[in-house]
């Protein structure tokens, strides 16, 4: 069991590895060449920065925990770890940087049994640094964040993304789209799932929700979002949000009222 100190020497060392990361990714993406895009699937795009960014975070992440193990996005290291494992999304949003959009972040989490206990999201070309610890708070850049007060759906601006593939259940996603867009302050589509559970951390948002998404898409912005004050649940309001493949994330006060929203044409099997 690693202690509090431990955590939080590895939390300093982790937000230091993000931003020597992210500082790498942001050079690479001045004379980025568009041929070198690699196609994991359709509309699934990779390049050789994504793989350089993830060995650099795993060879880093290595020394400063040893026993810990690995999801990564693109299978730089897949060995499991007993009790600790940490998750990676070296570069998350990377449609946004291969189109040189400015919306694309680094990703790290570490996981204790299969709890989120750790989270770090490196906002590229911001320069926004958010982290949390499990009972500690959540912070941006050193200050501390929360989520916003917004009462309910109707004072609340909501993030979330399209489908790039996987369209069988795009009729549902449109459809909660347009019930959204008629109930709150409109909605926004960053292209970072890691960015959007952040801006809800730091109140910029209210609320967002996704599907088709892996653990290394969620699982540093998840602890972020529950330490600054908000709530994350999965669409049908569990706790299977992780792993499930499909994530709500609020201030907590518009929550309840989200999820009924969501419930209506997303409730069906």
């Amino acid at each position: 069991m690693l202690t509090k100190e431990t955590l939080a020497r590895l939390l300093e060392k982790t937000q230091q590895i993000a931003k020597e990361v992210g500082s790498f990714i942001r050079k690479e993406r001045q004379h980025f060449d568009v041929d070198k895009v690699e196609h994991k699937g359709f509309n699934d795009l990779v390049s050789y920065v994504d793989k350089e960014a993830e060995r650099m975070i795993v060879e880093r992440l290595s020394a400063i925990l040893p026993e810990a193990g690995f999801i990564t996005e693109e299978g730089t290291n897949v060995t499991q770890g007993e009790k600790y494992n940490w998750v990676i999304d070296p570069l998350d949003g990377t449609t946004n940087f291969i189109h040189g959009i400015p919306v694309f972040s680094v990703s790290i989490a570490l996981m204790e049994d299969k709890e989120v206990i750790m989270g770090v999201v490196y906002e590229v070309n911001r320069h926004e640094c958010f982290y949390a610890l499990k009972g500690s708070g959540a912070f941006c850049n050193d200050t501390r964040i929360h989520v916003s007060q917004a009462p309910d759906l109707a004072a609340s601006l909501i993030s979330t993304g399209f489908p790039y593939y996987n369209f069988e259940l795009i009729d549902r996603y449109l459809n909660s789209m347009k019930s959204l867009m008629q109930k709150t302050h409109g909605l926004r589509r960053l292209g970072s799932a890691a960015v959007d559970l952040c801006y809800v951390a730091t109140g910029r948002t209210e609320g967002f929700f996704e599907y088709n998404l892996n653990s290394y898409d969620v699982a540093a912005g998840v602890i972020i979002v529950q330490e600054a004050g908000g709530k994350v649940t999965d669409f049908a309001g569990g706790e299977d949000y992780i792993f499930g493949r499909n994530i709500v994330a609020s201030n907590g006060s518009i929550h309840a009222e989200f999820l009924a929203v969501l419930a209506e044409f997303w409730g069906k099997d």
